[in-house]
């Protein structure tokens, strides 16, 4: 297991993880097998989507605001806690050849909905 450290700088964001995951699973020693990406925030998610069009974070951002409008919530950062929860804590993917499968396009984010803060992700890489 590994724990990887990220500083984020607004009170939400979408930060391009890819290549640190990719290193932490070149240090694990896996070759072929799976790794499990888990944000242990619940203000906080890791996904998976498109990495070349930045423009595209901005609009996931916007819809998510969209769906959990301002209003007069009963816990404080409420609306973090919610928009968190339409995301994930975690991803499993294919480890080949020491290597993260995703396709052309694709790249792996943690999305912030409380920042700025520290935020840790942990992963796990098995063979398999």
């Amino acid at each position: 297991m590994q724990k990887l450290k990220f500083k984020t700088n607004y009170k939400s964001e979408v930060i391009d993880i890819t290549n640190e995951i990719k290193e932490a699973v070149i240090k694990s020693g896996v070759k072929d097998g799976i790794v499990t990406v888990f944000c242990p925030h619940s203000t906080a998610s890791v996904i998976i989507f498109e990495k070349s069009d930045a423009t595209l974070r901005r609009d996931l951002l916007g819809m998510l605001k969209d769906i959990v409008p301002y209003r007069d919530y009963s816990h404080s950062n409420a609306r973090a806690h919610l928009k968190a929860a339409f995301l994930r804590s975690n991803l499993t993917l294919i480890v080949e050849n020491a290597n993260v499968v995703l396709g052309d396009w694709q790249g792996i984010f943690l999305v912030e909905f409380d920042g700025p803060r520290e935020r840790n992700v942990i992963i796990k890489a098995i063979n398999g």
